[in-house]
């Protein structure tokens, strides 16, 4: 293998001496060619077996000679939306355009079409109607099966039907792709392809698919919203490779969409080849002049030290993607590639992030997932840990004194998030300890999202009081230390089963801590969570009990304000909220209240004779509240599908989707109070 970037034009392909490839993967991303992104890894991965991978980054869809530029690949397409969910890349929760995209030259908007893969997919068979096609990464692993598209309102057909693609790669794919490309390269035709894990497949004869799990007919879940839920809950409980059966789901057409059981975890042995292949680590060099690609920026310098996550928060759909079961990277694999960092011309001596969907994750929650699996039932964290959890930081700490110790390394942060409830199970403070002392930057972002416990039970998140014992922890620990740094709290508004009183309970909590957080996460339906689930049947698949959804963009709009309730211009949506939920002993002058009267209003609530009462805002004003809008989705990159890692095309950045998918987008909550993030930005010589 070369160190060179892939090829993307016939130019390249001749300087390496090749008449063909036998892969074209075509990404609705920019290419770069670094392990924190799907495409670098699964395009790496086939070459390191041998195989020869052109790439077609973001072709114009509108040009059918846009898709023909590398010629016909001698074993088929791969197609891949990009590292995010195009939707969630192109739309914001209130479904209106974004203005950027970070996976684009120069942050432009509007490279790529929306539902990428279908789009592409659709082309290609246009043109070149007989070759294979391979889809992955998050935008397809997401919507395998039948699902509820929140940007149409309905509920979508398998994206393997809509594609018009032959065979999906679902979750982390370096398994599932190699195995497909001998598969190819043995002379098996691509409809005959139906036996590899990780894999989905359409088909008209169920005789070779071994004890298959029917699922609910596409038509039968469209009429029924308990039959869909049902029928989510059936693929939610099939995700682990070692208990998962065969899905089918049944359509109309007479077509099958069979779902084979997802793929084996890497050993540690594969995940250190995977990132210790010969990368660039940077954007292809023709986009230069263009601006270069801003989500490199905060992820050049970060390491992906893990893969899965057992935390199992309702709203992400990493169970669906990534999977359960914590994959780790070894140390020396770590420390390697760290060294490889401070040699580059642009490394300050930061090390922006060492970790994955969660940074504390370095082991399988206990010793059965092994061997065993994860329950199917049962969580391990929620709603209280398992009495067989394995709670022990001392791999972890053991990896980030050695990052610590490298020659060039100033600092090492932790940024992709700290799991708050297993951290406080840990009776050893060393961590603790560490992590205050070492690893914080002034701020750690930690990721409660509410504190009502009604609330939190419908995202699969811990009570409140164990927030509540972290945060007197981390205080404690600070002090001892001698060191004055904060807690920068994720919160998400609308969540299914808050209603406004919920709402107005996070509003009194933030009023009670004298927090304003800048950017709000309302909540955002992507496919295949449990939550969303919710938000389409109104519906909590896990028990199949009623719960509240608040649907209305006003009643979201209400919910959002309050947690931004000092901002001016959320005053009229707080008043409405307060009044709707009988809490208008809020509205006035003491010490207690949200907001101050309008002058309007003041025979309704009072005033004081010393005030003009034309302040709407109690005193403080609106600080850190400059955003009124979709929160922390905002920010359109670097860290977003947080947990699609190395998959077929998935964002291998921190996501969403994420990732975990409600976190596809960066969620920088900066506030003056809390001190700035550093960040690291990526300058081009």
């Amino acid at each position: 293998m070369s160190k060179d970037y892939l090829p993307i034009s016939r130019e390249d392909m001749n300087n390496r001496g090749w008449e063909q490839c036998d892969f074209v993967y075509v990404i609705g991303d920019a290419y770069v060619d670094h392990p924190s992104f799907g495409p670098a890894i699964i395009s790496r991965v086939l070459e390191s077996n041998g195989y020869k991978v052109g790439i077609i980054a973001q072709p114009d869809w509108k040009d059918e000679n846009s898709i023909q530029i590398l010629g016909t690949p001698r074993l088929g397409f791969l197609v891949c939306g990009g590292n995010m969910d195009t939707m969630v890349n192109h739309y914001s929760v209130a479904k209106k355009r974004r203005a950027t995209d970070a996976y684009s030259p120069g942050g432009q908007i509007g490279l790529r079409p929306d539902r990428a893969t279908i789009v592409y997919c659709n082309l290609i068979r246009k043109v070149y109607k007989d070759a294979p096609i391979i889809i992955g990464g998050i935008e397809s692993s997401l919507r395998r099966l039948a699902h509820y598209d929140y940007w149409s309102d309905k509920v979508r057909r398998s994206i393997l039907l809509d594609s018009q693609a032959d065979v999906l790669s679902y979750g982390m794919g370096e398994h599932s792709i190699v195995e497909l490309a001998d598969a190819l390269n043995s002379g098996i035709a691509i409809k005959d392809i139906t036996f590899i894990s990780g894999t989905v497949y359409k088909t008209r004869d169920l005789s070779s698919v071994y004890e298959p799990v029917m699922l609910p007919s596409y038509e039968d879940i469209l009429r029924d919203k308990e039959v869909f839920a049902r029928s989510f809950y059936t693929q939610y409980v099939n995700t682990d490779p070692f208990t998962a059966k065969c899905l089918v789901e049944g359509y109309e057409s007479g077509d099958y969409v069979v779902q084979n059981v997802p793929a084996k975890p890497l050993s540690q042995s594969e995940m250190d080849r995977v990132y210790a292949l010969p990368y660039m680590r940077d954007y292809h060099p023709s986009y230069e002049e263009q601006g270069g690609i801003p989500a490199i920026e905060e992820l050049k310098f970060s390491l992906t030290s893990n893969r899965g996550c057992f935390g199992g928060c309702n709203f992400c759909a990493l169970t669906f993607h990534q999977g359960r079961m914590i994959q780790t990277r070894s140390h020396e694999s770590i420390v390697s590639e760290a060294t490889l960092l401070t040699w580059d011309p642009e490394f300050k001596g930061y090390i922006n992030d060492v970790g994955g969907p969660t940074a504390n994750f370095r082991h399988t929650s206990c010793e059965k997932q092994n061997t065993k699996g994860v329950c199917l039932n049962k969580q391990c964290l929620f709603p209280k840990p398992c009495s067989n959890l394995k709670v022990d930081h001392t791999d972890y700490l053991s990896l980030l004194k050695k990052l610590r110790e490298l020659p060039k390394v100033k600092k090492v942060f932790i940024r992709s998030g700290i799991r708050f409830d297993y951290l406080i199970e840990d009776k050893d403070d060393t961590f603790m300890k560490e992590l205050c002392e070492n690893h914080v930057s002034g701020q750690l972002k930690v990721a409660p999202e509410h504190i009502s416990d009604a609330v939190l039970s419908m995202m699969g998140k811990p009570e409140n009081s164990v927030y509540e014992k972290f945060i007197t922890r981390y205080k404690k620990t600070n002090e001892t230390l001698g060191k004055k740094q904060f807690v920068v709290p994720y919160l998400m508004s609308s969540h299914p089963g808050s209603t406004m009183k919920e709402a107005v309970a996070l509003a009194e909590y933030l009023r009670d801590i004298g927090y304003m957080p800048e950017q709000v996460q309302d909540f955002y339906p992507t496919p295949s969570t449990v939550s969303t689930c919710m938000y389409y049947t109104g519906i909590d698949p896990r028990t199949m009990k009623p719960v509240y959804v608040p649907k209305s963009p006003h009643e979201k709009a209400m919910q959002r304000a309050l947690i931004q309730y000092r901002n001016p211009k959320n005053y009229n949506l707080v008043v409405e909220a307060l009044t709707l939920a009988n809490r208008t002993d809020l509205i006035g002058y003491d010490k207690k209240c949200l907001i101050r009267p309008n002058y309007m209003d003041k025979d309704k609530f009072g005033s004081r004779p010393s005030e003009s009462g034309k302040n709407s805002v109690r005193k403080g004003g609106a600080r850190g509240a400059s955003n009124s809008g979709d929160g922390r989705e905002k920010n359109g990159s670097s860290k977003g599908n947080k947990g699609s890692r190395g998959g077929f095309g998935s964002k291998a950045g921190r996501s969403a989707q994420s990732s975990e998918l409600n976190r596809f987008e960066g969620r920088k909550t900066e506030n003056k109070k809390y001190g700035k993030t550093i960040r690291n930005t990526h300058k081009k010589k």
